[in-house]
Formats: C-alpha cells, sequence, structure tokens
C-alpha cells in the first residue's frame, strides 16, 4: 500500500526497477559504441589539447590599459 498517506504509483515504481536494472540489460550496439567513444575518448582528448595549447599564454595580472595579454618574453 505505501507508508502513510502516500499511494503507490505502479508505473513510478517500474520506472525506478527499470532504472536500477539498467546495466543487466546492457548490450553494446554501435549507437552505444559511438556514444561511448565520444563521451569517454574523443571529447576529453579535445578539451585536454586545448587546455594544454592555451594554459599559460594569456597573463591578465599587472596589465595597463593597452598592454597585450600574451606574455612578454623579456
Amino acid at each position: 500500500m505505501g507508508h502513510g498517506p502516500v499511494r503507490i504509483d505502479p508505473a513510478i515504481e517500474r520506472f525506478n526497477n527499470m532504472r536500477e536494472e539498467a546495466y543487466l540489460h546492457f548490450r553494446w550496439t554501435p549507437r552505444t559504441v559511438r556514444t561511448a567513444l565520444w563521451g569517454f575518448i574523443i571529447v576529453p582528448t579535445t578539451i585536454f589539447y586545448i587546455a594544454k595549447t592555451y594554459n599559460m599564454k594569456w597573463d591578465f595580472s599587472g596589465r595597463l590599459k593597452g598592454e597585450p595579454l600574451t606574455e612578454h618574453k623579456d
């Protein structure tokens, strides 16, 4: 029945059960492989490359108006 005045909705219970047991029914398909490649390899690699390339390229501290933000090679 439920605890107190709360009624149990069978549709919500089925959804929760399906969500909790999703790993039991998982299969590798072309779509899941493509999603895994994008989510675990391509996107993180691209973010890492961009971060590594542009790290320490600009310096915002102590610059006056009109001075370039790129690092000075003194």
